[in-house]
C-alpha cells in the first residue's frame, strides 16, 4: 500500500498517478488519506499529553506520601483517576482511526511510474519492441482447441467430468509437453542465478493482503472457507510471503528467487469465444521469477527481467512483442509493467503470455520487508515480479505455429527435454 508520508511530501505526483488510472475521485481520497493522518497525530499527541499529566501527578503522589500528607495524595488520586479514563478513550479512537486508515489505504492501488502512458484500455497500451518472423500456415490450419482433439493430448471433455470447465486434463505427449516447459523454464532460472523454492500452494489471509490480493474486490480466488486458506493465484504470493516482517541486510540484494506452481483463478465473468481452449483456465500452470531489490535498483532490475523472459520466448521460437502497460490496464499493485505477447498464428492474434511487474515499495510497505545498511538504518525494499513463464498459452502458441500437414514440430529446445521432436 502506499506510505502517507509518501502522499504528503508528494501529492501532487500521487494525484497525477492515480489520475492516470482513471480514478475520477482520486482527490478527495487522497484529501480522507491525509485527513485520517492527521486525526491519528492529534489523537496521538494528547494520549501522550494525558499520560505526560499522569506520570508527572504519579511523582507528586509519591512525594505527598513521603512528607505524610495522605489527604492531598488522596485528592490528586481523583485527577489520576479521570486522565487515565481520557487516555482509555483516546487509545480508543487511535486505534480505531489507524484501522479506518489503513482499510482506505488497502483500497488505493499503486502509483504509477512517469514512463507509464495514459490510456483506459488494453487499446492505449505501448508496443515497446516485437520480434520473430510471424510463421505462415497450410490452409488447413488448425486452432489448438482442434489439434489437442486430433493428436489426443489434451482432454477438456475429462476435465469437465471429474471438475468442470476450465480444468483440462492433459495425457500423453502433452503432458510430457507441460513437464518439459516446466523443466526448462526452471533450468533456465537457475542458471541465470534465481534459487529454486517449492511453495505452499495455498495462503492464509496475512499473505493475500502482503502482496495485494487481499482484499479480493472481484472475488477471483478460491478461498477454503472451513479452514480459511486461499489457493493462490500465482507464486507470486508465497514467495514474496517468504519476507513478510523480515529485515534483510543490504549485502544481501538482490534476492532472487523462482518457484513452479499450480495455480488457481475463478476469472469470474471473463468467458467467451474469444477465451476458447487453453487462453484461459481455472487452473494452470506457472513458473514466476521473484526479485527483492534495493530501490536504487529496482527498475534496471526490471528491464534485466524483462530481458530474461524474452530470451525464453527466443529459444521457444515464438514471434513476440512488449508491450508497456497504460494506466487503466494496470494490475492494481504494480507501478510500472510490461506484458509479453506471443503471436498465435492459427488464431491470428497475440496472446498474453507474461507480465513483469516493479511494485516498488507497494508490496514491501504492506510485508513490512525492510533492509538494514551500512548506517544501520532500515527502509523498504522493492519488490519484482513475472511469468517465466505461465504455460498455457505457451502451448497453445506452440501447437498452433509449429503445426504441419504431417504433425506439430517441437522447438528445438525442448527435444531434450521431450524425448521426441514430433507430435
Amino acid at each position: 500500500m502506499l506510505l502517507v508520508n509518501q502522499i504528503r511530501e508528494n501529492y501532487a505526483v500521487s494525484l497525477a498517478g492515480l489520475q492516470k488510472r482513471n480514478i475520477a475521485n482520486a482527490a478527495s481520497i487522497l484529501d480522507q488519506v491525509i485527513a485520517l493522518d492527521d486525526l491519528r497525530k492529534s489523537t496521538q499527541t494528547q494520549r501522550d499529553q494525558f499520560q505526560a499529566e499522569a506520570n508527572s501527578i504519579s511523582k507528586q503522589i509519591g512525594q505527598l506520601m513521603k512528607e505524610g500528607k495522605a489527604a492531598e495524595a488522596s485528592a490528586i488520586r481523583e485527577r489520576t483517576a479521570q486522565i487515565k479514563e481520557q487516555i482509555k478513550e483516546l487509545e480508543d479512537q487511535y486505534t480505531k482511526v489507524e484501522e479506518d486508515l489503513k482499510a482506505l489505504l488497502y483500497t488505493i492501488p499503486n502509483v504509477p511510474h512517469a514512463s507509464v502512458p495514459t490510456g483506459k484500455s488494453a487499446e492505449d497500451n505501448e508496443i515497446v519492441l516485437q520480434q520473430g518472423e510471424i510463421p505462415s500456415l497450410h490452409a488447413d490450419k488448425l486452432p489448438h482447441w482442434e489439434l489437442i482433439k486430433k493428436y489426443d493430448i489434451i482432454d477438456f471433455d475429462l476435465g469437465v467430468k471429474i471438475t468442470g470447465a476450465g480444468f483440462p486434463v492433459y495425457k500423453g505427449k502433452g503432458a510430457r509437453l507441460q513437464r518439459a516447459l516446466i523443466n526448462f523454464f526452471l533450468d533456465e532460472a537457475l542458471a541465470a542465478g534465481y534459487t529454486e523454492v517449492q511453495p505452499p500452494i495455498l495462503v492464509n489471509e496475512d499473505s493475500g493482503y502482503g502482496t495485494g490480493q487481499l482484499p479480493d474486490k472481484e472475488g477471483q480466488m478460491y478461498f477454503a472457507s472451513a479452514d480459511q486458506l486461499y489457493l493462490i493465484p500465482t507464486a507470486e504470493v508465497p514467495i514474496t510471503n517468504l519476507y513478510r516482517d523480515v529485515i534483510v541486510t543490504e549485502e544481501s540484494l538482490p534476492i532472487r528467487n523462482v518457484g513452479y506452481t499450480p495455480c488457481f483463478r475463478r476469472e469470474a465473468g471473463s468467458w467467451g469465444a474469444h477465451v476458447r481452449g487453453l487462453n484461459r483456465l481455472h487452473q494452470f500452470d506457472k513458473v514466476e521469477i521473484v526479485q527483492i531489490t534495493h530501490p536504487d535498483k529496482s527498475y534496471e532490475t526490471l528491464e534485466s527481467m524483462s530481458s530474461y523472459v524474452q530470451g525464453l520466448l527466443q529459444k521457444l521460437e515464438l514471434p513476440y512483442r512488449v508491450l508497456r502497460l497504460c494506466g487503466g490496464d494496470m494490475g492494481f499493485t504494480s507501478a510500472l509493467t510490461y506484458d509479453m505477447e506471443v503471436f498465435s498464428a492459427a488464431q491470428e492474434r497475440w496472446l498474453e503470455v507474461s507480465s513483469v511487474s516493479n511494485f516498488e515499495t507497494y508490496q514491501t510497505n504492506r510485508l513490512k520487508l525492510r533492509f538494514k545498511g551500512d548506517d544501520k538504518k532500515t527502509q523498504l525494499a522493492h519488490s519484482l515480479n513475472g511469468s517465466a513463464l505461465a504455460l498455457p498459452r505457451i502451448v497453445a502458441a506452440i501447437l498452433e505455429n509449429n503445426q504441419t500437414p504431417d504433425g506439430i514440430r517441437m522447438p528445438k529446445v525442448l527435444h531434450r527435454y521431450l524425448g521426441f521432436d514430433s507430435i
